[in-house]
Order: structure tokens, then sequence, then C-alpha cells
């Protein structure tokens, strides 16, 4: 006997020890391979609301594809993350006063394994808990052996084929971490800043006529021997090699090829001209840094210009600054700076500005572009079949429209630097020589043989210190996880792998990688589709951070409600292309449903339902005799059909709302109710019929919603005696199959009739609930205007209409009977007797109190939509959340129009 309640708490992690224990997650033997790799989240990481998507959805194609058949890998793993599990394992020794430096290389990473061991499996637990169907036994990590020996392979043959090399640009730099950094480890925040103006004062001899437009107007001249540069980095002027101007300024026009004095060193640098000078901002000139910021590099590069960097790996000034500035920290050079500009009069102006500020993610520091030695990929030449493998269709993306994205970053694609400068992480197999000549090898000893042989004598080679960055490995993961570069059975059998599911901000850092290396390595694209997931967002639209307190723990969230009402919120919130507003009463709602679905197993199993064997309904669909059975298999059909259809196309939130819509819906709201008076009946025969169709429906449905709500479906399928029956879980049991023929006239015609009967039945109930009849009231209903197809009908649903209406008694008429309100269901008449039980006068007053305080809520509510002012300066969700509270408020409106109009009708009578 089925408990009153799911205790979640209890079965959810005695359930998935189960599956576990059984080898559910692990491919079977035979059957057509379906994959998917897991986005491997960051050994140091926690579930976050993300996470919690990203893997909901790719469990369901897991649970869905493994129940269809398919001999299905969900491959699991994490990611060493170097920069993050490095900052872990430092501040671990900073709390017992060591440095990394202190311990050495070695030493230092024996204490990073060290931890991994101990802690480094969280996010794998915490995934259990959401339900994740991965095979574990396949857990890989992008420093295991395995992956090591890929990664070493793939940067060796790039280097060979002349696709890996080494060059000094520009790289985001941290000065805390002493490192490179990716584009993704940077954070832009927006802070309150200056723009300093400064003159340069014009060397030679030059001098331009310098306009000034005076309050009244007036235009007036003077001769100038200084131009004004505006920053908001005067600490950068130390390493600046010239100032630039736009070609068509006639301002400068006579200043171009000619020379500035840089205040402070005294070198001469030059004016020139260039489209990256702006005519339109500030005095229209801007001072050159081709070592500290990116534009300025690209100006430089155009124009051959020396590159001085003035800082060190710690953003201090080093010696090529003038004597007093060396060894300065950068904001302390900045301040000195201005005052020196100050005191000496080159300081024109101070300028308040907020803007945005590059920031380290994990170090929190202000970012320098630092011009330093690094390791690139030419990402251009690789991006060329990448981009054709998505053009001709080999690799889809869903929705399409992120292909455009893809487009734009792949045509436009910059060389990868792929060096960092750490010491966890996949170590640069590169090994320079006395003259500096660089061996690439797989491993030192061949590097050595190759030093030998390149001198004629034995030398000693020094390892390049740095590693990869993270995402060279994570390139790999495809195929290096599946054994490559060895011709492996799961390499054989499950690459390409079918569907990627991820997020949008990685699209350029992972995604267009891996189609890079999956195609130059194994000449084949790495996945067949990429699914790019919603953003999760708090219930106002906006984006989840911890400084604004909005964040939703998902281990939270399952503590309270459960993974499984957590993990059908996120899938039927997942719609394509569209944001998550996530709140924690729509994941209430959704506990809810599974509450529903528990008390209608309940029911049917109170009322001699049998789950502990199958029925094959499409043997038994036709010998069916009550239209009611006929009218809830049929739909049952068509849910499966549709929810097929959604999960092969990645639609989970379609897939999501059809599975509410026929449980809640279509079984429990009707099909259970309109069974009821059946099940309480005399006719045995009926009776057995309804048991048998009930006992089914609940089968389909536990199957249907299992891939969503796995832990509720299985608790059930265990309960009602499934498992000792046949010895099989549900997460194993075969996917429902839909039957075309019930698309048949036979099956038409019950639908048609169940569904007038529920549009009669809703009529009914709204009538009631908007004349505020008692639930103890019931009325009579006389049925005129009938078809004979209605009639019979009416006469062969009595039983159900009086049950759900709440009706004394059902009759058909030619004439409508006095004191009854008339309404209109579909080609019929009904006629409800109610006059005796309503006090007009009352209700109509209640009703009109009711409509005017609507109509108050909508007038301030449409003006405030018609003021563009409001609609340009408000943020969208406060836009749309009184759009909707507009609808609400007219929607109830209507509704009590149209009771004050019934009840005018009644007074009539």
């Amino acid at each position: 006997m089925l408990d009153k309640h799911f205790d979640f708490a209890s079965s959810e992690p005695d359930l998935y020890d189960q599956w576990e224990k059984s080898g559910a997650f692990a491919p079977k033997d035979g059957g057509e391979g379906f994959s998917i790799v897991i986005p491997p989240p960051n050994v140091t990481g926690s579930l976050h609301i993300g996470h919690a998507l990203n893997n909901t959805l790719q469990d369901i194609l897991a649970r869905f594809e493994r129940m269809r058949g398919r001999s299905v890998l969900w491959l699991p793993g994490t990611d060493h993350a170097g920069i993050a599990t490095q900052m872990v394992v430092e501040r671990q020794l900073a709390e017992q006063q060591i440095k990394r430096r202190d311990l050495g290389r070695e030493e230092f990473l024996a204490k990073v394994w060290e931890w991994k061991a101990q802690s480094g499996g969280t996010i794998v637990k915490q995934l259990r808990r959401l339900g994740a169907s991965c095979d574990w036994s396949r857990e890989r990590f992008t420093m295991d052996e395995g992956l090591s020996r890929a990664v070493l392979k793939v940067f060796v043959d790039l280097y060979r084929d002349g696709l890996i090399y080494r060059d000094k640009r520009l790289v985001n730099w941290d000065p805390h971490f002493q490192t490179a950094i990716s584009d993704l480890e940077v954070e832009s925040i927006e802070v309150n800043g200056h723009y300093w103006h400064l003159a340069y004062e014009l060397a030679d001899g030059l001098s331009y006529q310098h306009h000034i437009v005076d309050e009244n107007g007036i235009t007036q001249f003077e001769n100038r021997t200084f131009i004004v540069v505006a920053t908001t980095r005067p600490e950068t002027m130390l390493g600046d090699v010239a100032v630039a101007v736009h070609p068509d300024d006639e301002r400068y026009q006579t200043l171009i090829g000619g020379f500035v004095i840089l205040p402070i060193t005294g070198r001469k640098i030059p004016i020139i001209a260039d489209d990256y000078a702006d005519p339109t901002k500030g005095s229209g000139v801007v001072k050159i840094t081709p070592a500290h910021d990116f534009n300025d590099f690209l100006v430089g590069k155009r124009h051959n210009l020396e590159m001085i960097s003035i800082f060190d790996e710690s953003a201090c000034l080093n010696h090529l600054v003038p004597m007093g500035f060396e060894g300065l920290d950068r904001f302390e050079a900045r301040k000195q700076i201005i005052a020196r500009a100050e005191e000496e009069g080159w300081l024109k102006a101070i300028e308040q500005t907020r803007h945005l500020v590059p920031h380290g993610d994990r170090s929190g520091v202000v970012i320098e572009p630092f011009l330093t030695d690094q390791w690139y990929v030419n990402a251009g030449a690789l991006a060329v079949e990448a981009i054709k493998a998505v053009e001709d269709g080999r690799t889809i993306f869903e929705p399409k429209h992120w292909e455009k994205t893809y487009f734009e970053w792949m045509r436009n694609i910059e060389p990868w630097c792929i060096s960092r400068q750490l010491w966890w992480g996949h170590r640069i197999p590169a090994w320079f020589g006395p003259d500096g000549h660089i061996f690439v090898a797989e491993t030192e000893l061949k590097a050595q043989e190759d030093a030998n042989s390149h001198y004629g004598h034995p030398v000693d080679l020094q390892q390049d210190e740095d590693v990869l960055d993270t995402w060279f490995s994570s390139a790999l993961w495809p195929f290096s996880t599946m054994g490559w570069p060895d011709e492996t059975e799961d390499l054989k059998r499950f690459y390409p792998t079918n569907t990627l599911v991820t997020g949008f901000d990685i699209i350029f850092f992972w995604v267009a990688r891996m189609m890079m290396m999956g195609l130059k390595f194994t000449q084949k694209v790495p996945f067949d589709r990429i699914f790019i997931n919603a953003l999760v967002r708090d219930e106002k639209g906006q984006k989840m951070s911890k400084s604004k307190g909005n964040v939703i723990d998902p281990l939270a969230l399952i503590d309270e409600l459960g993974a499984d009402p957590l993990r059908f919120t996120l899938s039927a919130m997942s719609g394509q292309g569209r944001d998550i507003k996530l709140s924690k009463a729509r994941i209430e709602g959704y506990r809810n449903f599974g509450t529903k679905l528990w008390n209608a197993a309940r029911f049917c199993e109170m009322n001699g339902c049998d789950l502990s064997r199958s029925i094959d309904m499409s043997q038994r669909t036709g010998s069916l005799e009550l239209p009611v059975n006929r009218w809830i298999v049929s739909l049952c059909y068509k849910s499966i059909s549709e929810v097929t259809k959604a999960l092969e196309g990645c639609a989970f939130d379609d897939a999501s709302s059809q599975i509410y819509r026929f449980i809640w819906n279509s079984f429990c709201d009707w099909y259970l109710e309109l069974a009821k008076p059946i099940l309480n009946g005399a006719n045995e025969a009926h009776q057995q019929e309804v048991r048998e169709v009930a006992s089914w429906v609940i089968e389909q449905s536990l199957r249907l919603l299992h891939p969503f709500m796995p832990f509720v479906t299985e608790e059930l399928w265990r309960s009602m005696g499934r498992w000792e029956s046949n010895q099989s879980m549900l997460i194993m049991a075969d996917w429902p199959q839909s039957v075309t023929e019930l698309e048949s006239q036979f099956a038409q015609s019950s639908v048609s009739e169940i569904d007038w009967v529920i549009a009669l039945i809703t009529e009914i109930r709204s009538i009631r609930s908007q004349l505020n009849i008692p639930v103890s009231v019931k009325p009579e209903l006389i049925m005129s205007d009938l078809t004979e197809q209605s009639r019979q009908w009416v006469e062969r649903n009595k039983q159900g209409l009086s049950f759900l209406g709440r009706l004394s008694s059902i009759s058909c008429s030619e004439f409508a009977p006095g004191g009854a309100l008339p309404f209109v269901v579909a080609d019929a008449t009904g006629h409800l007797k109610l006059a005796q039980w309503i006090d007009i006068d009352v209700e109509t007053k209640r009703i009109t109190l009711e409509l005017s305080q609507a109509l108050a809520k909508i007038t301030p509510l449409k003006s405030k939509l018609s003021n563009e002012d409001f609609i340009s300066k408000a943020k969208p969700e406060v836009v749309e959340e009184n759009k909707a509270r507009l609808h609400d408020a007219e929607n109830a409106a209507a509704k009590l129009r149209l009771a004050l109009d019934r009840l005018k009708l009644l007074d009539n009578r």
C-alpha cells in the first residue's frame, strides 16, 4: 500500500544507490549508440543553478534515449581548473604561512593532488543528488594519465604542423597570480574614475592655431605649443611612444610627422596619423602605448612603433622608467604622476567618469594588458573546417540563431594564447637549448635526443616553466575522454557524440575550440547537435549575483523540496531563446504536481488498480466500451507522440507542458473524476474496464514523466509492485509507444464526446463560481436545442455530469423552463434552475463592487503603459510585470461583466 506522502528525503538517496548498483547508468550491449559528454565542471566547484539546468537537460536526454533502447553513454568528468585550483591550495598554505615558491614546484603539485583527492569530488557528489545518471565508471579528469597523453600529442603535432608558435603579444595579465588569463576570466566592473587631460609640449618649435568657441558663440584663436591627451591610466604615459591624430583632422595637419616631448621622461615621440584617433572625442588626440593597451598595440603594429613595457609581473614600474618611479605600484605611480603634472602645469583638466575596468574574476585585482612571450595556436587556420562543418549541417545549433554568434567569432578569430604562468596544469612540452633553440617533444628523453642531434653533442635543456590554458585540454574533451589517440571501442561506438548541452557564454571558449580540435585530429565533428540552454535569472529577470543577494542554491532547494520539482521547473521553463525566471514558488507548484500524481496513483490503488502487470492497450482499445476510457487512452497515445517528438528536438519545455497537461488536467482532474461514479456504481464490467485503463494510464504516465522526475516515478513504480513482478526498474523500462490507429474515427468520436461533456461541466462550474452558488446546492439542468448525437452524449454521461456538476437531475426538453439561467455549449443550450437560491439584488451589488475594483486597477495601469517615458526608462521586467497585471485585471473585469449579464437574464425570468 502506498504511503500517504512521497518521502523524498529518504527515497532519493536510496533510489539513486539502487540505480548505480544495478549498472543502469552504463551503456548496454547492443543497440544504437547515443552519447553525451558532460561539460566538465571545475574540480573546485559546487553545484550552482546553471549546473542544475544544464545537467537536468542532459539527464532527460540520457534517460529518454536509454528507455528507447539505445546504448547510452553519458560521460562525466571534471576540469582541473588551473588558476582556481592553484588559488585554493595557495590559500590553504597561506593559513600556515607557507608560500608555494618556498615549497618548490614538485612539492606544491603534490599538495594540489592531495587536495584533489580529499576535496575534488564535491560537485560529483552533488550531481548525484540532482539525479544525474552518468556512467561514473568512465569518469575522467583533464589531468588524468590518458588525457594528459592526448594533450601532449596534440601540442606536439600542432607545433610540427606550424599551428603552434611562440610570439610576443599583449595578453590579459593578472598581477596577483602573475599569469595571462583568458577573456572568460576577466570581469568588467563599472567604477568611478577620471579622465586626466595632460599637455604634451610640441618639439622643434612646432605650434598650431587652436580655436575656442566662447559662451557667446564667438570663435577665438590662440597659438598653442602643446597638444592635450586624455587618459584614465596616466601611469602608462611613461611607456608612450607616439601620439595619434586622425588623418583628416584639419586642426593638426601641420603637426603630422612632427614630435612632442613626453613629460617626465623628456623623450621625443612622433605625431602620427591613424584612423584610431576620433576627432569628435575630446581633443581628438590620443596617446599611443602599444605595450599596455590592446588598441594601441594594433596602432603600433601598423606604424612599426617601439614597444616599451614599463611594468613587471606584479604591475610595478620597472627599470625602463625614470629614476624615482622604478618599483612603484602602478596606482602609487599614478598619484605621483598626477601630482607632478599639477605642480609643473601640464595637468589641464580632471573629468569625472564612470567606466568599465577589467578585473580578474578570481583575484579581484585590476587586469593589465601586458606584453610578454607566450605560446599561441593559429586558430584562424583551424577555424576554416569548423566553419564549414556548421555551414553544411554536419553540426547544427539549437536554437539555430546561435549559429550567427559562432560564425561571427570564428570568422574574426584571433590567435589563441594557450600558455599560463602557473604550476598546476599540463606543463608545456618544450625545452630550451643553451642558445634559446626550442625542442618540442612528448617526452624529455625525445627532446634531449633531438637537442643532441641538433648541436652534435650533449647539452643541458631547460623545460618551459609555463602550463597550458585549461581550455586547451578541455578542447579535446569529446574524443580524449573516449581513449584517443588509441582506437578504443568507445571511440568507435560513441564518437562523434550526439548532443552537446551547454551555455551560450562558452561558445567561443569551448564549443568552437572543440569543433576545431575534433575536426583536426579525428576528421569528424565532435557532436551532431549543440543545444544552447538558457540563462537562469531570478523571478524578476535579474542576473543572479552574491552582491544582489538573489542567488538560488539548488542544493538548498533539493533539501527542502526534493530534486524532482527543481528538475521539472527547469525543464518546463527552458524554452528556446528565452531566459528562465526562477522562483521558489514556481518550484513549489511543480512539487504539487508530483503530489498530484502520487495521490492519483494512491486513489487508483485503493480502487483495485493493479500495476504489477503490464496491459497491452493496443490490443484492448477496440473492445473498450466506455467513451471516457477510449477518450483517456486516445489522449495518452497523443501525449506519448507529442512528448517523444518534443524530446527528439530538444524542446524540453514543450515536452514538460504536454506531460503536465495530460497528467494533471486530463487524467487527474477529469478522467479520475469521471471514473469515480463508475467505480462506485453497480456495473462490474465497467468497473473492471476503468481499473484496467487507469492502471495502464498510470504506467504510461510514469514512463513519460520518468526522465523529468525520476525519483517520484521510480518510487511509484517500485511501491506499486513493478520491481518484484518483472525485476525491472523504471529507469530500464521501455519508452511508451504511440499507436497511430488511435486517430481513427472510433477514437475521435470518443474524444469529441468527452470534450463536449467537459465543456458542459466547465460552464456549469463557472456559473456556480461567478454567482456564488453554495457547494451544497444541487440545481436541475435542462438541455435543449440538442442534436441526436449530443442527446446521446447527455444520456450516456448523466452519471458523470450529475456528480461533477453537482446537479440534482438532468433532463432534455424543447422548451426553456422558467427561473433557469440559459448558457450555450457548442450546439446545445443548457438551463440551470438557480432562481430560488440567488438573491439577485445582493449578488448584483457584490459583483458590481468587484467590477469597480477591477476597473480601478485597469485605468492607472493603462496610463502607465501608454507613457513612453515609463516604457523607455523602466527595466524590462518591470514593464512585463505591469503588462501581466493589466492582463489579469482585464480578464477579471470581463468575467464579472459576464456574471452581471447572467444575473440580468435570470432576473428577466
